[in-house]
């Protein structure tokens, strides 16, 4: 099935109008939002061993101050009139220097793959990967790895050489748009998991972000919503992500986010782009902002805004003319705008995109051997929930299996907004949203691969059927005399708007329910973009969370259910029992911005919503660490994941004289080949004790197969952060910790005795 759409012009204005309206109309909030930042950015002197930083400041002593504005601000392609002759429909253009070989800048989104969500570029096709969190539930930073380089090496294919890619955003709520995008509620994962994906995109010498800097953990008025965190929160659990990643991968460019952050906007926030980014970190690249978030010209150059894009999508061309003017005022220093332009070319230089340019014409991509990459994320990252009587995996001697809903027929879902990869096979099904600011760009979509037909190749002796779920009385009698009966079930979610609830939509829990109560061997398939809630779960057999599993996730999703794979995931986002185990059981602000878009559809003119606080009152336990803080016990804990053998962990050795190591074994004990991720938990904490990932290893093994596993620790996980130093520091004592199959299910216990530690922010 395919619904007709509007045509992209059409949506991109209205994209644009909401995001103008609703920025418009929101006036600022608190003292904090006009107070000035107290001192320009501070350049970082040359160093010796930094090349890069010298080659860009001989640049820009070469150019010229109009040339510097020019590569300071960047055109949104789907708005912009006149366009240049070579620029192509995407996320962003910057024109470059060509006297001085300082290359133009073609910008795409690339979260999940080279995005074309609207069909911009007609006929233009790229890779799907599976969701962020997908690839987080492999625990296998080398898989992120190749999925970046994968995606890297499409865009520069495709001509592109900026990819807004490297989303670390922890997922603090259930519910939450952008989940699917982002890479779980742990630190020391996600920020794993970004830096091989950043290091993957720019081995093909492109530019690589990270983002979105910080704190976007909610899409309901996200143009100006206020998150509110305490400073030692917010380095111990968002910014500790970000900090790893950027070590590890050292990413060109930094995106800030929409949101305020304690008062201020993020893409103005001195706090974070000047003292935490440029001054703690001493990050030698850039910041551009994200598509619509600028908000000043003066006051977001002091605070640390290098590049404003999509200009378009802004109130206004705040670092074109207006940043000329600031100058000649002496608002802003010329010391200042060197300082931007020089950040931007350290980055262009530093990923090898200065001395690799792209080509100027599009090239052949081997597209069959990249889908490998996203069948293997989809294969590692589905997480096996519940396994009854081993019903799983199935067996090929079956006669009839039923399929039933989430058009297994036909595709895969996935999930909504600028990750949205036009996939090669195309959309069997596109559904058009009726109204708010996703609407504009974003579709229900499904990809083109059919379980139903990965599940008849598989079992070739049986009958496979499919049913739509539509009628729970037909798909029960469909289901009764079936062998098996597999229900697929969906929960869709996207950039631009927060879900309702994790209640599965359509009335697909009375639909589980009356088909599990007519074949006992019933099984349910999970398409979600998070945690769902399962009232029905007693009732099934089995369950399998595939999460959204990009273009080859129907022949993913066979290879687990009939054991061609074994099931290796494990769920890098705890998943509650009820709504209210979480901080917060909805999404603050999704009444009031529901009845706006309400009363727009009505045709009425309704003002935008205006700034609002979001408290986060779990500061820096998140996820599992809030779980294990409150005493409460989720449906699914985090690390949680079933395989068709058994493993063994033995011989703890815990090595505590210089830092902390802690070495086992592992041993699949049982009869087949499988994979294991054992976890490492250190309890530790002066400020808030909480229980800490602090280590994880996937480890493949033969039956009855033993291997070493030995886990060095990044003391910041197990440190309090503290202001008043400032740094980082781990008291003296001793530290309880455990190696567990998931947070909730330790093994082996033992303790570290640890000295002090201490180091700067």
């Amino acid at each position: 099935m395919t619904t007709a759409q509007p045509s992209s012009a059409l949506r991109i204005l209205c994209r644009t109008t909401a995001a103008v309206a609703l920025l418009s109309l929101a006036p600022l909030s608190g003292a904090l939002a006009e107070v000035m930042p107290t001192k320009e950015s501070a350049p970082l002197a040359p160093r010796a061993n930094d090349p890069a930083w010298a080659r860009a400041d001989a640049l820009v002593k070469q150019m010229t101050l109009d040339e510097k504005i020019t590569y300071l601000h960047g055109l949104f392609p789907p708005n912009t009139k006149p366009a240049p002759a070579d620029m192509i429909p995407s996320a962003g253009y910057v024109p470059g220097v060509p006297r001085l070989k300082i290359p133009t800048l073609r910008e795409s989104d690339a979260s999940l793959g080279v995005a074309n969500q609207v069909e911009q570029r007609k006929g233009d096709v790229a890779t799907a990967l599976p969701s962020g969190l997908a690839l987080a539930s492999t625990f296998e930073p080398n898989l992120a790895y190749a999925g970046g380089a994968m995606i890297g090496a499409e865009a520069r294919a495709k001509t592109f050489n900026v990819l807004l890619a490297g989303g670390v955003n922890l997922t603090r709520d259930p519910w939450a748009g952008r989940n699917f995008e982002y890479l779980g509620e742990d630190p020391l994962l996600a920020g794993d998991m970004a830096a091989e994906q950043i290091k993957g995109v720019q081995s093909n010498h492109i530019v690589s972000t990270i983002k979105h800097f910080a704190l976007n953990a909610q899409e309901t008025g996200r143009h100006v919503m206020d998150a509110q965190i305490d400073e030692a929160d917010l380095r111990e659990s968002d910014l500790l992500a970000f900090q790893i990643a950027i070590e590890k991968s050292n990413p060109a460019s930094v995106m800030c986010a929409y949101n305020k952050v304690n008062g201020d906007w993020a893409c103005q926030n001195d706090f974070l782009l000047n003292k935490v980014l440029k001054r703690d970190w001493n990050y030698p690249g850039f910041v551009m902002s994200d598509w619509g978030a600028v908000h000043s010209t003066v006051k977001a150059a002091l605070a640390g805004l290098d590049q404003q894009s999509g200009q378009e999508l802004d109130t206004q061309i705040f670092f074109g003319d207006d940043l000329k003017a600031a100058v000649a005022k002496g608002e802003v220093s010329q010391a200042r705008i060197d300082d931007m332009v020089r950040r931007i070319l350290h980055g262009v230089i530093s990923s090898g995109l200065m001395d690799n340019p792209t080509p100027t014409t599009a090239r052949p991509i081997d597209y069959d051997a990249h889908a490998k990459v996203a069948q293997a994320v989809a294969e590692r990252g589905s997480v096996l929930l519940k396994n009854e009587r081993n019903l799983l995996p199935l067996a090929k001697t079956a006669k009839k299996i039923v399929l039933i809903g989430a058009h297994a027929d036909v595709g895969v879902l996935s999930g909504g907004g600028s990750s949205q990869v036009r996939s090669v096979g195309g959309a069997p099904v596109e559904i058009p949203l009726n109204g708010g600011e996703a609407a504009s760009f974003v579709r229900v979509t499904w990809h083109a691969s059919s379980p139903l037909e990965a599940i008849k190749a598989a079992a070739p002796g049986a009958e496979v059927v499919y049913v739509d779920g539509k009628d729970s009385v037909a798909a029960a009698a469909a289901a009764k005399d079936a062998d098996v009966a597999i229900v697929f079930a969906w929960h869709w979610q996207t950039e631009a708007q927060d879900a309702p609830s994790i209640v599965l939509p359509e009335n697909q829990h009375a639909l589980i329910e009356a088909v599990a109560a007519a074949n006992k061997k019933s099984i349910v398939v999970l398409e979600t973009g998070g945690p769902v809630l399962m009232p029905w779960l007693d009732r099934v057999g089995a369950v399998l969370q595939a999460w959204y599993p990009g273009q080859r996730g129907g022949q993913a999703i066979a290879r687990l259910l009939f054991g061609e794979v074994n099931p290796s995931g494990r769920l890098a986002m705890t998943f509650p029992k009820s709504a209210d185990q979480a901080p917060r059981a909805s999404a603050p602000g999704f009444a009031e911005q529901a009845a706006i878009d309400d009363a727009r559809r009505a045709g009425q003119t309704v003002p935008g919503i205006k700034s609002f606080p979001v408290r986060y009152v779990e500061g820096a336990a998140v996820g599992y660490r809030w779980y294990a803080q409150r005493k409460l016990t989720p449906l699914y804990p985090f690390g949680h994941g079933l395989s068709y053998t058994s493993f063994a962990y033995k011989n703890l050795k815990v090595d505590d004289a210089a830092g902390l190591k802690v070495s086992f074994d592992v041993t699949n004990t049982g009869k087949v080949a499988g994979a294991d991720t054992p976890q490492l938990y250190v309890t530790a904490g002066k400020r808030a004790s909480t229980v800490r990932l602090a280590g994880f290893e996937k480890v493949d093994l033969a039956p009855g197969e033993t291997k070493r596993v030995t886990l060095t620790v990044e003391p910041r996980i197990l440190a309090d952060y503290e202001t008043s130093k400032p740094g980082w520091s781990i008291a003296a004592g001793s530290y309880p910790l455990y190696v567990g199959r998931n947070v909730g299910e330790p093994v082996l216990s033992g303790k570290a005795n640890l000295k002090a530690w201490s180091r700067k922010p």
